[in-house]
C-alpha cells in the first residue's frame, strides 16, 4: 500500500510518502519554497515525495489528509454563526480553507495535469489529533503507550488524551475549542511582542529570566477543570468572538490578536515588536511557563490513571516546549517518552498516512522513527555545479568530519551540509551550522555574524549519547533535541556556549546508528577538544533552514561563516 499523507490549508504544510508500512519520505513546504511555516498546498513537498518514491501520482493508492471537516461539525457551525456577525472575514477564511480540503482530488488533478489521480485512488480524511497522535505512537518504539496531543487546534479540538496498543489507538478525552493550551502560549507570545507565527519557542527561552510573579493570575487565566483537564477564562481572549483570522491558502500563516483588553488591565501593555523587553515580560514569560507545565502535568497525570503505561507518546505543537516534556519523565508515572521530530503540524501528514495504514489499514507495525532524516540529499554531483554556478574554489577532503572538527576546535564557524535533511524544525546535523562549545563568546559572535537572534535565546549542545550523564544530571536519550537538562556544576563552565541563563540545554544526544557522520564529527572534536560536544544551531538565519546545495551557499555568502563543507567539499572565506 502506497499511502502519501499531507498536510494541507494549515500552518507547516507538508507531505509524507509511506509504503508498506515504512516511511520513505518526509518534508515541510516551507523548505522548498523558502517561506517560513509555509501554508496552503505543499506542491513541492509532495513532488519530492514521488521523486524518492520513483513514483508518479497515479501509482499513489490513498491520500491521506490530516484534517476531516466533518469531525465536530456542530461545534464548527456553531462557531460558524457567530462568526457570521462578529468576523465576517474570519469566516470567509475559514469557509475557504474548508472547502479546499473538501476538494484534494481537484487540487491534485490540478498540480499533475499529465497523469491525475488514479480512479481507485482514495482520499481519506484523518482528524487532526487523530493524525497527530498516529505521528507519535505508530513510529515509537513502544508496543502500548499512552498518547498525549496539545496544540492551538484543529478540526475543533486542542488537546487528545489516547492510549495505543498495537495497530490501534483509542480515544479517551478531549478538550475543544475554544479552550486550549496552545492558543494560550499563541496569545501571550503576542503579548509579549513576539508577533510572527512560530515564535512561542522565544517565550520559552525568555522565561528563563523572569520569576513566576504572576502564577495565580495565570492559574485564573487557564483553569483546573474536572477530570483532571482544563479551561479557559475567557474574557481574556477573543478568538472565541472573533475568530481566528489566518491566510492558509497562500504564504505564510498569519494569525490576528489573539488577547483581550482585560489581559492588557490586569497585567499592564502589551510590549510593541521590537520595544526593549524588561522585568515584567520576563515575568509574565516565566509565569505562562509555569503554568503551561502545571496544565501539561495534570494532564499527563491523569493520563496515567487512565492509561497505565510506563511509557508515553507526545505531539502537537505543545510538545515542542522541551521544558514541560522533561518535567512529564521526571515527574509523572511514565518511565519512557517518544517525542518525533516534527511535532508540530508538519508531524500530522506523517501521522495521517500511518493512521490509514495501521489503524483503518490493518497493517502490522514494523516501522520506528529512529532519526529526522527523511528530507531531500544532492548529489556530488549537484554540489559540484552549485559551488561552479556560485564561483566558489572548493576543496576535496578525504575526511571532512576531522576537518570539520578541527575547524570548529579552532574557534570557526561551520556551516555543515551532509546527506538527507532533517523533517521537523530542528537541525540535528545534517543541516547544521557548529561551533566550539567552550567559547564563553561564541553565543555573541554567531548572533552578529550568522544568527542575528535575540541575545536570551540559547544555542543547544549535541552530545554523544553515552557521554550525556558526564556533562549533565540526566543521561536519558534526546535524539530529537526536545528535552532539557540541567548541567553537572563541575561540568558547566567547560561548555558555556551551550547553556541558558539558568544553566540547561536543550541537548541532542548522538549515536552512531543514528548519524553516523555527525557522530564521527563529535568524536574527531572531542579529540581535539577533551569536549564531547559541539554548539549546535539550524543552517539559516531568519529564511527556513537550508534545503538545496544552493542554500547553504547563499547563507554562507550572506552571512560571515568561516567554513563551508558541502559532502566531501570544503569552502574557506578567504
Amino acid at each position: 500500500m502506497r499511502i502519501l499523507g499531507i498536510n494541507a490549508y494549515h500552518g507547516d504544510a507538508s507531505a509524507a510518502l509511506v509504503e508498506g508500512g515504512q516511511l520513505i519520505a518526509a518534508a515541510a513546504e516551507e523548505r522548498f519554497n523558502r517561506q517560513k511555516h509555509c501554508a496552503g498546498f505543499p506542491r513541492e513537498a509532495i513532488r519530492y515525495c514521488l521523486s524518492v518514491g520513483h513514483l508518479v501520482i497515479a501509482d499513489i493508492d490513498t491520500i491521506a489528509v490530516s484534517r476531516n471537516p466533518c469531525r465536530n461539525w456542530h461545534r464548527k457551525l456553531w462557531q460558524g454563526l457567530k462568526l457570521a456577525g462578529m468576523n465576517p472575514s474570519a469566516l470567509a477564511q475559514r469557509l475557504s480553507s474548508t472547502r479546499s480540503i473538501q476538494n484534494i482530488r481537484g487540487q491534485f488533478n490540478e498540480m499533475f495535469p499529465e497523469f491525475g489521480l488514479a480512479p481507485r485512488t482514495r482520499i481519506v480524511h484523518v482528524e487532526h489529533h487523530l493524525a497527530h497522535a498516529a505521528s507519535a505512537f505508530f513510529v515509537s518504539p513502544f508496543p502500548e503507550a499512552a498518547i498525549l496531543s496539545m496544540d492551538g487546534f484543529g478540526d475543533y479540538s486542542s488537546t487528545l488524551l489516547a492510549e495505543g496498543a498495537g495497530n490501534r489507538i483509542r480515544e479517551l478525552q478531549r478538550v475543544h475549542f475554544p479552550h486550549s493550551l496552545g492558543l494560550v502560549y499563541n496569545a501571550l507570545t503576542q503579548y509579549l511582542g513576539f508577533s510572527n507565527y512560530g515564535d512561542e519557542g522565544k517565550v520559552m527561552a525568555l522565561a528563563a529570566l523572569g520569576k513566576p510573579k504572576y502564577l495565580d493570575f495565570f492559574r485564573d487565566v487557564v483553569f483546573d477543570a474536572p477530570n483532571q483537564s482544563f479551561e479557559l477564562n475567557l474574557r481574556f481572549f477573543v478568538h472565541h468572538t472573533q475568530g481566528i483570522a489566518m491566510n492558509w491558502i497562500s504564504g505564510s500563516p498569519s494569525v490576528g490578536r489573539l488577547f483581550s483588553r482585560k489581559l492588557e488591565e490586569a497585567l499592564g501593555p502589551a510590549r510593541r515588536p521590537g520595544a526593549p523587553l524588561d522585568e515584567r515580560f520576563y515575568d509574565v514569560a516565566a509565569s505562562l511557563q509555569a503554568r503551561t507545565e502545571e496544565v501539561v502535568l495534570r494532564l499527563a497525570g491523569g493520563l496515567a490513571e487512565k492509561c497505565p503505561s510506563r511509557n508515553i507518546c507526545l505531539a502537537g505543537g505543545v510538545a515542542l516546549n522541551s521544558v514541560a516534556n522533561s518535567r512529564i519523565l521526571d515527574e509523572t508515572p511514565f518511565q519512557e517518552i517518544f517525542i518525533q521530530p516534527a511535532a508540530a503540524d508538519d508531524g500530522t501528514a506523517l501521522g495521517a498516512a500511518f493512521y490509514v495504514y495501521h489503524q483503518l489499514g490493518g497493517g502490522q507495525r514494523s516501522f520506528v522513527m529512529e532519526h529526522a532524516n527523511w528530507g531531500p540529499e544532492f548529489s556530488e554531483s549537484q554540489i559540484d555545479q552549485a559551488l561552479k554556478t556560485a564561483g566558489l574554489s572548493a576543496e576535496t577532503s578525504a575526511a571532512p568530519e576531522a576537518d570539520a572538527a578541527r575547524a570548529v576546535a579552532d574557534g570557526k564557524i561551520v556551516g555543515w551540509f551532509q546527506g538527507r535533511m532533517e523533517f521537523g524544525p530542528r537541525a540535528l546535523g545534517n543541516r547544521s551550522i557548529l561551533a566550539d562549545p567552550r567559547k564563553v563568546e561564541m553565543k555573541k559572535i554567531l548572533n552578529e555574524r550568522v544568527k542575528h537572534r535575540e541575545p536570551f535565546r540559547p544555542f543547544a549542545p549535541s552530545v554523544l549519547e553515552e557521554k550525556t550523564g558526564d556533562y549533565f544530571e540526566k543521561s536519558y536519550p534526546s535524539p530529537f533535541m526536545l528535552l532539557v537538562y540541567k548541567a553537572r556544576s563541575e561540568k558547566a563552565a567547560k561548555i558555556p556556549a551551550v547553556l541558558h541563563t539558568d544553566g540547561t540545554g536543550r541537548l541532542q544526544t548522538v549515536r552512531a546508528n543514528q548519524n553516523p557522520a555527525f557522530d564521527r564529527l563529535i568524536r574527531e572534536f572531542e579529540k581535539a577538544a577533551q569536549v564531547p560536544m559541539v554548539l549546535n544551531t539550524s543552517f539559516n538565519d531568519s529564511e527556513p533552514i537550508v534545503c538545496s546545495p544552493e542554500d547553504a551557499i547563499r547563507c554562507f555568502q550572506n552571512s560571515r561563516i568561516d567554513v563551508l563543507v558541502l559532502g566531501n567539499k570544503i569552502v574557506r572565506r578567504s
